[in-house]
């Protein structure tokens, strides 16, 4: 697998010539990205507030409705309505923060390790980044991830959900030394995916979460927001909300 060279966040708030910080990408020896089954731009309404919750009833049919509409695409560049992910089965869903970045790189590899008890689940593993289908290819080449690898070029689904975005939650000292310490363990950022146009003046600055949902669009079993850069989820909540 070629190394690219690395990146990390970027999210172009104010200017579009801000260096996204870097994001380390870590060799997983494990074969490449399933090609998985195959929009309208929401309003740009963010606010920086994170949280980790179980979610059901209303709030979840909420969320749900929200995703009404939301197209992501397959690895072929075929569009797919993003709750048709687990409308039929059981999933956990990562968004990632752009696909060039470090710290999504070891998230990736976090999940990739509890994969096999998803699969004795019989859950899907499901990665969804802000970028385009040529940047998703990227990640999957480099990086080997095992589960579903979908693209939103158009940051829909991070809209919908309202997920962490801008300089603030990008840039902080906890990201800052979460990424000395990935860099030590041999993660690299993808520099040249992270300053691609769309990256660097808007998907970059996006921070991630992670669903459990299914089967049943508007069965949301748990729902995660990274209040900044790097703030990983416990994966036992996961797998708890997942595979009990």
């Amino acid at each position: 697998m070629a190394a690219r060279a690395p990146l990390a966040m970027p999210h172009a708030a104010a200017s579009a010539g801000l260096r996204p910080a870097a994001a380390p990408v870590a060799p997983h020896p494990t074969p490449t990205c399933l090609r998985a089954r195959g929009t309208p731009p929401p309003p740009p309404c963010h606010q920086a507030g994170s949280h980790r919750e179980r979610r059901g009833g209303r709030a979840a049919e909420g969320l749900a409705q929200k995703l009404q509409g939301v197209e992501v695409f397959d690895l072929s560049g075929e569009a797919v309505p993003i709750v048709d992910l687990w409308r039929n089965r059981k999933a956990v869903i990562a968004f990632a923060r752009h696909f060039g970045c470090v710290l999504c790189r070891k998230r990736a590899d976090l999940l990739a390790e509890k994969q096999d008890v998803m699969q004795a689940a019989g859950v899907a593993l499901v990665l969804i980044g802000p970028g385009s289908v040529e940047q998703a290819n990227a990640f999957c080449e480099q990086t080997k991830f095992k589960g579903e690898v979908y693209a939103d070029p158009t940051h829909s689904s991070y809209d919908a959900l309202e997920f962490a975005f801008g300089l603030f939650s990008t840039f902080t000292p906890a990201a800052g030394l979460k990424i000395i310490q990935l860099y030590r363990e041999g993660y690299r950022q993808d520099w040249e995916l992270s300053f691609e146009k769309n990256t660097r003046t808007k998907g970059g600055w996006y921070q991630g979460g992670i669903l459990v949902a299914g089967p049943g669009i508007d069965n949301i079993l748990y729902i995660d927001k990274d209040k900044e850069a790097g703030d990983d989820p416990d994966m036992q909540d996961v797998l708890r909300a997942c595979c009990s």
